[in-house]
């Protein structure tokens, strides 16, 4: 148990040196606090123990080790009528957190270095976006200049180190800049801390002054930051130079040039780096096996696996993560399994990084109930593991899940970082979720987070997506660096809503930037394009993209190209351009454009010739069978629209219901057609007649010709009025004050008569109206569609 209050009795005498040796000898052989507390109470029994800074200071530092509570270290050092510095400086490297007072008086420079060091350890546990290591991270940074220590060496060092910690690069490179001339220990400190380009810029600018000679923990940072961005070219140059240093030859040189051979591709020179390793370690093996991994060469990955087992190394958790197959999962499920076997068999299944890998394995595999389990069985979860698993739920479209855990995240007071808040951006942005959205904006600002270019970049696609595009546009023009996703994402936010004009202006500014375009962009604009009936303009755009700059287009460049003539009544010039395109790129999304043209325009014959493509090509889509059939019915010609449908039926294809969702301050509410499940389907039903008639006074007319041929046409009419997104509307205009914006997201492609009808409902109630269907948004006001009725 801790003793009580310390006062230590004055000794006598000198106890001289030998007895001081004793105490040491004594402390650093104690292997529990309790052999501390037994030998601390009798010294002070017998009156042996002196005030001496030596043995004290020993005692501090072995309780510190032995994870003593915190207040049981400052307890001891209290006892002390007149610690010296180094007792004091003991207890600031022994703390997680800054107490100032601490530091004074007569502090120097191993005292701010100490307690740096101690705070960066911290927050290495607690996580790198820990809002208060931060602000501790300032108030010693102040202090240090306060007491003129901010050109010492060593104190930058730490106090860059504990920036890096912290993700704050900014911060690091203001220290290391207010240090005159910088040591070979500061420049690593920074080096570490930077990302990849800029480590490389301050590498070069390190070699140009020529002040400090690099050692080999220099060229291994830069090597790192080289991989970091596949910059074989500048990885190569400093390869050349640790030859001409005479550093080359060490181990972890030798790991890094191998780490980033890798990384660029080529595994020869990594190999031949291996092989000429007269005694490879395991973390040469381990560079190796990941560079496999990385690089799709998974059967590589897995026999050199069984070599370094074979030499009788025992693998270590970065061996299982290098040899995971994460990057290459698909074909390798058994392989999955096995190495999951062996993980477990070798007690390795409670290290973070291998469950967090495993958790990304299964994702990948679309197996999130495995992915979920290893998630789940994790004793402690870092960061990593977290942004896995949200992630992982929003790139399988599983959104309410993404959201939820993120959510449950939150509860648990588990500060999210960068990636945590881009990927649960990206599921608000698939889920439509503007409230949800919203709130993670927040958490952004109310957490203090950074805003770098991803998390801006998520900011301005979900915001699109949500139907803000006004938003998207705010955020995009703060931003100080933007990136080419940056822009791609604006100039598929104006196509997505139909603004075709703004997003060619957006596309010539971004050339104007000097920014590369890239097949992502050429995509957006052909779409924005598309949706906006710029037929010229996305001719001329389709050419710059595959003669200026030579991309080859893919599937979704020649659909997007197919569905701009189609939409524009150019079904001809659209099927020639076809037989144009490359063989790869012609698939089914190409003839469903030209179909979905043909339904539009009403092209029976052409629409045929489609349909018997598409159903070689995605014989399982019912989609394709109902358009077809709808096309039919609409020029009244039944039996062969019977024949199509008789040939769904007996394929047993079920088309995807139709639903639409709104939300209601932060609760979404889901409607199907001819839905009466909802607590309020009778209010809305009656409000829904009322509405119908307000509407048909002001001159809509029902359109039924993709209802069912054989039914009455009365009861075609009432079947159109009880689509999903007129009930989901109507309950919105229920529950809103007037004025109110109402905004609603379909799953499926918005029908003309729920898009005629709108309109209608935006006109006599006076409502601005956001749709978003499986295609774009519409903005109904007054009447009027944004898409101009072309969609």
């Amino acid at each position: 148990m801790p003793p009580p209050r310390l006062v230590l009795p004055t000794p006598a005498g000198d106890p001289g040196s030998a007895l001081r040796r004793s105490y040491l000898r004594l402390i650093s052989l104690s292997s529990t606090p309790r052999h501390l507390d037994e030998l601390l109470a009798v010294s002070l029994a017998s009156g042996h123990y002196a005030l001496d800074p030596a043995p004290a200071t020993a005692l501090l530092l072995r309780y510190a080790s032995l994870r003593a509570p915190h207040a049981h270290l400052l307890l001891l050092f209290r006892a002390f009528p007149r610690p010296d510095r180094f007792l004091r400086n003991a207890l600031l490297r022994s703390l997680p957190s800054l107490r100032p007072h601490l530091l004074f008086p007569c502090p120097d420079s191993f005292s701010f270095a100490f307690a740096a060091t101690s705070l960066s350890s911290s927050c290495s546990s607690r996580g790198s976006g820990d809002a208060g290591a931060a602000t501790a991270a300032r108030a010693l940074h102040a202090l240090v200049v306060a007491a003129g220590f901010a050109e010492d060496t060593f104190v930058a060092s730490a106090l860059a180190k504990l920036y890096s910690k912290l993700s704050r690069g900014d911060d690091a490179r203001r220290v290391f800049d207010e240090v005159p001339a910088p040591d070979t220990i500061l420049w690593n400190t920074l080096l570490a801390g930077l990302s990849g380009s800029e480590a490389l810029e301050a590498f070069a600018r390190m070699v140009e002054a020529g002040r400090v000679q690099p050692d080999s923990t220099t060229l291994a940072s830069v090597l790192r930051a080289a991989a970091e961005v596949a910059n074989v070219a500048m990885g190569r140059c400093v390869h050349g130079y640790g030859v001409k240093c005479g550093l080359a030859e060490h181990e972890h040189v030798v790991t890094g040039l191998m780490s980033l051979y890798a990384k660029c591709g080529d595994m020869v020179c990594a190999r031949c780096l291996f092989d000429r390793m007269e005694d490879p370690d395991l973390v040469a093996y381990n560079a190796l096996i990941a560079g496999y991994s990385v690089n799709g060469m998974v059967e590589s990955s897995t026999e050199l696996f069984k070599k370094l087992a074979a030499s009788g190394w025992r693998p270590n958790p970065s061996t299982l993560v290098a040899v995971i197959p994460v990057y290459s999962p698909f074909g390798h499920e058994l392989l999955a399994r096995c190495l999951h076997g062996f993980v477990v068999k070798a007690r390795l299944d409670a290290d973070a990084l291998v469950s967090t890998a495993l958790t990304t394995l299964y994702c990948r595999l679309n197996d999130m109930e495995s992915a979920r389990s290893m998630f789940d069985a994790m004793p402690e979860k870092t960061m990593e593991s977290w942004n896995a698993m949200i992630s992982g739920y929003a790139q399988n479209g599983l959104t309410e899940m993404a959201v939820a855990l993120f959510q449950q995240m939150q509860a648990l007071n588990v500060q999210p970082n960068p990636i945590t808040i881009s990927s649960t951006l990206s599921a608000c942005a698939q889920l439509g979720a503007l409230s949800m959205g919203k709130w993670v904006h927040k958490i952004i600002a109310k957490e203090n987070l950074e805003l770098n270019v991803y998390v801006m970049t998520a900011l301005i696609d979900m915001y699109a997506k949500c139907g803000s595009i006004a938003e998207a546009r705010s955020i995009f023009d703060r931003m100080d660096n933007k990136n080419v996703v940056s822009w791609n994402a604006m100039i598929s936010g104006y196509g997505l809503h139909g603004q075709g004009a703004e997003a060619l202006k957006l596309y010539k500014a971004m050339l104007d930037a000097h920014i590369l375009p890239t097949s992502s962009t050429f995509l957006s604009v052909l779409y924005a394009c598309s949706h906006g009936g710029l037929v010229d303009e996305g001719r001329t755009v389709f050419h710059v993209m595959t003669n200026e700059y030579k991309i080859t287009p893919g599937v979704e460049h020649c659909t997007c190209m197919v569905d701009l003539l189609g939409r524009a009544g150019k079904l001809k010039e659209a099927f020639e351009l076809i037989s144009e395109f490359p063989k790869s790129a012609v698939g089914p999304g190409v003839w469903g454009a030209l179909l979905g043209a043909c339904m539009v325009h009403k092209d029976s014959d052409l629409a045929k010739l489609a349909s018997q493509k598409l159903f070689e090509l995605d014989p399982e889509n019912a989609g394709y069978y109902v358009l077809l059939s709808n096309l039919y019915t609409s020029k009244k010609r039944y039996s062969e629209a019977a024949v199509v449908r008789q040939e769904a039926k007996s394929r047993k294809l079920v088309k995807t219901p139709g639903c639409t969702l709104i939300e209601i301050g932060d609760k979404p509410h889901v409607f199907m057609a001819g839905d009466h499940v909802h607590p309020q389907a009778e209010a809305i039903y009656s409000y829904l007649e009322k509405l119908t008639a307000k509407m048909i006074e002001a001159g809509y007319q029902p359109v039924t010709e993709a209802a069912l041929y054989d039914v009455e046409e009365e009861e075609k009419e009432h079947m159109v009025k009880v689509h999903s997104e007129k009930l989901a509307i109507a309950f919105g205009l229920l529950s809103t004050e007037p004025g109110t914006e109402i905004r609603i997201i379909k799953n499926l492609r918005v029908c003309l008569d729920c898009h005629n009808a709108t309109k209608f409902i935006s006109k006599v109630t006076q409502r601005l109206i956001v749709v978003r269907d499986a295609s774009r948004f519409h903005h109904f006001r007054d009447g009027v569609c944004s898409c101009g009725d072309y969609w």
